[in-house]
Order: structure tokens, then sequence, then C-alpha cells
């Protein structure tokens, strides 16, 4: 009944899971987290600018993704910030991933947002990873036009190791980049659409050249395949600068690819430091929400001790409606005048209307 009304229709399923038995990460996928050194983070510490093309060469939008060092819950960790934006079909999309990460690539929290402003309605989806209590939990709401699916599940923390996340896979391929080698059988576990633990994998690409502006650069490439239980494999590739900067982005089959239109010190240059958007980024929007409770709280508690607030309000709502005047400000100071002390006891306002 509520569909034949137009109303938002909400599905909402929780699953507590308990780790994967049969998809799991490679030994080799293993070691190569668990071999992490620390001197290598400072190297990744940076951000990276493209611009998204289609084939014909037409600008599309923006491509952006930062690391830098931060605390989460007071441990140090890396914060990845990651956003695109642009048009598909002239209909605007875009992503947003927040990330804190610790130094061996494992999740602390993560923020996903993905949206499609079609014609008459939006495509928005959302999903919030947070590792607590030996427990990582997931939560994704996907709303579509005005109908909303709320899915919640939860894995063993233990359990999911060789994880590698929408946000983490960015740092990862950094490391991978710098290191200028992909081990072999590098297999990880990742999630699908569906919230189930699905391989990918990654494969070293062969070694070729790169026009930026004037100069040709050597670039390493490195090909990340998202498998599926039900669809068929999503491939990316992604071609790296020495320093580990990306040079371009690029999902096999798509006719939009991300590139590098200047070298790195230009870029830095050109676009400086990226705007800070708090609303997409966890921990601020943790302090707004957790002040915004705070302050209703305080307020209702404040409206409870003094009924005489509700009262005195519902009574001048009352007498402006009843008298209509043109100019309300000046009704109004007029109204609460004999509120004041030490105030005039005559009053403009006619009483016997009352």
């Amino acid at each position: 009944m509520a569909a034949l009304q137009g109303e938002e229709r909400r599905e909402e399923t929780d699953k507590d899971k308990p780790g994967p038995e049969e998809t799991r990460a490679s030994d080799e996928a293993i070691a190569f987290m668990s071999s992490i050194e620390p001197t290598e983070l400072p190297k990744c510490v940076f951000a990276d600018s493209l611009v998204t093309v289609s084939e014909g060469g037409r600008d599309l939008g923006r491509f952006c993704v930062s690391v830098e060092f931060a605390r989460r819950a007071r441990r140090p960790c890396m914060l990845l910030h990651a956003q695109s934006q642009g048009a598909i079909d002239d209909s605007p999309c875009g992503t947003t991933v927040t990330a804190y990460l610790t130094a061996d690539l494992e999740v602390l929290e993560e923020d996903y947002h993905e949206y499609v402003k079609l014609e008459g309605h939006i495509v928005d989806k959302r999903c919030h990873m947070v590792q607590r209590g030996g427990k990582t939990k997931i939560n994704k709401v996907t709303t579509v036009g005005t109908e909303v699916t709320k899915e919640s599940v939860s894995f063993s923390t233990s359990a999911l190791r060789g994880l590698v996340t929408e946000g983490s896979n960015f740092l990862l391929m950094r490391l991978i980049a710098l290191r200028r080698k992909v081990p072999e059988h590098l297999a990880f576990i990742c999630f699908d659409q569906k919230l189930r633990i699905v391989r990918t994998t990654f494969r070293e690409l062969e070694e070729k050249q790169m026009q930026i502006e004037e100069e040709t650069v050597e670039i390493f490439g490195v090909e990340r395949v998202i498998h599926s239980v039900d669809d068929t494999p999503v491939t990316w590739q992604c071609c790296f600068l020495p320093d580990g900067h990306l040079a371009s982005r690029a999902q096999v089959g798509s006719p939009v690819m991300m590139r590098l239109l200047q070298l790195p010190s230009q870029t830095e240059e050109v676009f400086g430091k990226t705007p800070l958007v708090w609303e997409e980024d966890i921990q601020m929007r943790s302090k707004f929400l957790d002040r915004k409770e705070e302050l209703r709280a305080d307020h209702a508690s404040y409206l409870t001790d003094h009924p005489e607030i509700r009262a005195l309000i519902s009574d001048f709502l009352q007498f402006l409606l009843l008298k209509k005047p043109d100019d309300v400000f000046q009704f109004a100071r007029e109204y609460f005048l004999p509120f004041a002390p030490h105030c005039p006891a005559d009053s403009n306002l006619d009483d016997s209307s009352h």
C-alpha cells in the first residue's frame, strides 16, 4: 500500500556472519601486508589530482586522492580521502571515500558514498564500515528514487585478514608502485555489491611510456581484478610514475578514463590544497552529530524546566494572528515590552481585543 501511495518503502536486514571459510586471501597477500615498513609510509603521503576524460578527449570531471598521517581513537593511523566528480550522459555523479587505516592496511573505519542524479530521481549508495570490539560491522543504505534498502552485516575482524576496501586499495596500489613489483599470486579479499566476500587479484602490467605535456615518462602498471559470484569480473588498470604518483586510472571496457595532465610539482601549484568538505569527514561529522545531540538534549531539558515558555509563545502567536499587523517586528517589540524590567506601563497594543 505504501508503494502505491508513493511513500518510501524500506527493507532492513541484519545478519551476523562468521568469518569466511572458503574465500580467503593468499599467503602472498598476507605476507605483503606484514612486510610494509614504517619507512615506506612517508613516501605515500601526498595528493594526486587527475582529470576524467571521454574517448574523444572531453573533460568530464576530476579525481583526487590524498594520504596523510592522522590519529583515530588515540591510535596513529593513515587517513585516506578520495573523491571523484563528473557526469555520465550529462547526469551528475560522484564518489567519495574516507578511510582510517593502520600501517599494515587494516581498516579502522571507512565511509563510502556514491551517487548518480538522474532525471526525475537519484541513485544514492552509502556504506559505513567500523572496527570495534573484535568485530567489523558494515551498514549499507541504498536509495533509488523513493525506495530505501538497508543492510547490516558483521564479521569477526580476525577473519578478514587480507581485506582490501575501496579506501585501502589506493594506498595498497601506491606501495606496490613504489616497490615497482607485484608479487605472484597476490590475491586479497574484498566485498561485492551484496556485501559478500570475494577475491580481488593483482598483477603487473608491462612497463611503457606515457606522454605528459611535452615530457615522455616511464610508467609502472598494475591491474586489479575484482571477482564476482554472479557477474563478470571488474578489471581496473592503474599506471604510476616512479615516485608513486598516479598517472592514469581506467576500468577496462569503459569509455572513460582518468589521467594526469601535469607532472606532480606543477599539479600541486595549480590545484593547491583540496578544500575540506567536513560533511564527508568521518571524524568531523561524528563530532558534529555528537554536539547536535548534546544541544538538543540541553534545549529539551530547559523547555521542560520552564513550561511558561511554550505558553508565552503560544499566546503571542494567537494575538499576532488575530491582529495580523503589517510590521511584525514593531508588534513583537510592543507585545514583549511589558515583560522588560523598568518598562513604561502604557502600551499601544489594544488589550480589549483579547
